[in-house]
């Protein structure tokens, strides 16, 4: 089993799809960087309309956290309709939930009109209480906001799981999806469309002048009139965006279990930290015929501030294996990527001071639906109308209440105190201290290293500072990635770029050349 294979991925190719790397200089009225579901519904709608669309990602199709979600489809959001009313006013909730839905209806009706194979389907949400975790109220005052917001509910005397026994609410009309099967489809349609995906092609820079251009790390260029970064964490912006947003990791294991055993819907806790539990059929033939998939996710952390990040799969095991005693052992693992905001919702349109520039960021674990919204709403702008939720979500605003204001000092009082682990001693104090397949960051007088040794035994060296803006990375066990505990920027255990925002490599220790990367664990 490997450590890093969500469940979909073998359903991904590239070379069906016929995807190629950018190998010399283009043009079109709009480049899309990020192939996964929001940059591919945002070229979807735009190249279906006519318009020429260009497609850069620096893995591929799906590749990042796309790739690496459980896939659920609904309006019930990550901070809770409560905690957003105490916060925005419920206008401002209403809004939120209007958007959500209207969002798993725009996947609806693609997938129905493109006779998309993926498995979508209408189910019930529950959201669940576990010894008071949802705070002075609980469910009722859950359920009450909801209802204002215009969330259709109902407080029930349970959810429809073996080891609920107390009262939850129950969320009709959420949906889920095979989001593989669904991007791939995406992306066929762009093609069909003249429109042009190219990867393995990583955006190195955005620059300005009569237009925009984005080029390459091989100094290949997009020209285009509209950009827009839909890279999960904006690639383009240096500060002022990830100040308002907080990188997280999250964990997901799946595991067979006899066909309606459990009933299927989509399942939350609120614990600390939390968990979500959906089912998903098996179409490849992995499982016999009278079994499905459980996916059980949660134990969330911030990036690189965890020292052994392979303990959430096991503690993730262990909560299933208590509550599913039909459960078999997991055949796949993985962990993804959520971006926070401050103030509980995502930004997506123009990007601050850049009237043609455009970003999708801050989707928290509502990235599914936060994508469709992205392709409505950005569409919309680039094409020049109108649309309900562009002040709702613009990157331009600031946390103005005081629950806004508090998290976002401190989130960043985080941040500051993660550049004091330049003034403390490494993980290790000497390259054989390093098990093989494994990493670790030594100090070397004023440097700090980071090293991974391979399964061989031979000893890779980088700069540990992360080329984004300057924090100390830390090694992520789990996906073997050296991980910034700042930003979130994260890179392969030979430091090439995964995930922004960095855009540049580790820096190479003495004369040594970059090897060739781990196997992919994100954008």
């Amino acid at each position: 089993m490997s450590a890093t294979t969500p469940l979909w991925a073998a359903e991904i190719s590239q070379v069906e799809l016929g995807v190629r790397p950018l190998t010399e200089d283009v043009s079109a009225e709009v480049c899309v960087v990020g192939a996964g579901i929001a940059g591919l519904m945002i070229a979807q709608r735009l190249a279906s309309s006519g318009r020429s669309v260009v497609v850069l990602d620096q893995s591929g199709v799906l590749a990042g956290e796309t790739g690496r979600t459980t896939a659920h489809l609904t309006s019930v959001l990550d901070s809770g309709y409560a905690r957003l009313e105490s916060m925005h006013g419920v206008n401002t909730t209403r809004a939120l939930a209007e958007s959500h839905a209207a969002a798993i209806s725009w996947i609806e009706r693609l997938a129905a009109e493109g006779g998309i194979d993926c498995d979508f389907s209408r189910v019930d949400g529950y959201l669940y209480d576990v010894a008071g975790a949802l705070g002075e109220g609980g469910l009722e005052s859950e359920w009450q906001a909801a209802q204002r917001s215009g969330v259709e509910c109902e407080l029930v005397a349970s959810a429809p799981l073996p080891f609920v026994n107390g009262p939850a609410l129950r969320f009709l009309q959420q949906a889920q999806f095979d989001p593989a099967r669904f991007g791939v489809a995406l992306a066929q349609d762009v093609l069909r469309s003249k429109g042009r995906i190219h990867a393995p092609s990583r955006a190195a820079a955005l620059e300005k002048g009569a237009g925009l251009c984005v080029r390459t790390l091989d100094g290949r260029k997009v020209r285009a009139n509209d950009v827009v970064i839909a890279t999960n964490t904006p690639i383009n912006d240096v500060v002022t965006m990830h100040t308002k947003q907080a990188p997280y990791r999250t964990y997901a294991v799946a595991t067979p279990i006899p066909r309606g055993s459990v009933r299927t819907g989509l399942y939350w806790d609120r614990e600390e930290p939390y968990h979500y539990v959906r089912t998903a059929p098996s179409r490849d033939g992995s499982l016999a015929q009278d079994y499905e998939w459980l996916i059980v996710g949660g134990e969330d952390h911030k990036v690189g501030q965890e020292t052994r990040s392979d303990s959430r799969w096991t503690r993730l095991e262990q909560w299933l294996r208590a509550r599913f005693e039909n459960a078999g052992a997991p055949l796949y693992r993985w962990s993804g990527q959520v971006l926070e905001p401050v103030d509980g919702i995502a930004f997506i349109g123009q990007n601050p001071g850049d009237e043609h520039v455009f970003i999708a960021t801050g989707h928290s674990g509502n990235g599914m639906t936060y994508g469709a919204i992205a392709a409505m709403l950005i569409g919309d702008l680039i094409d020049g109308r109108e649309n309900a939720w562009s002040n709702l979500y613009t990157p331009a605003r600031k946390p103005t209440t005081a629950k806004a204001i508090g998290q976002f000092v401190r989130e960043n009082l985080n941040v500051a105190r993660r550049y004091g682990d330049w003034f403390v001693q490494g993980d290790a104090t000497s390259v054989e201290q390093i098990e093989r397949g494994q990493g670790a960051v030594l100090r070397r007088g004023l440097r700090k290293v980071a090293v991974y040794v391979d399964e061989a035994g031979r000893a890779h060296e980088r700069s540990a500072k992360c080329t984004h803006l300057g924090c100390v990375v830390a090694w992520n066990r789990a996906e073997k990635s050296w991980d910034c505990p700042c930003h979130g920027s994260r890179f392969d255990a030979y430091g090439r770029v995964l995930v922004g925002p960095a855009v540049r490599d580790l820096e190479p220790v003495g004369d040594e050349t970059l090897h060739e990367p781990a196997p992919n664990v994100g954008r």
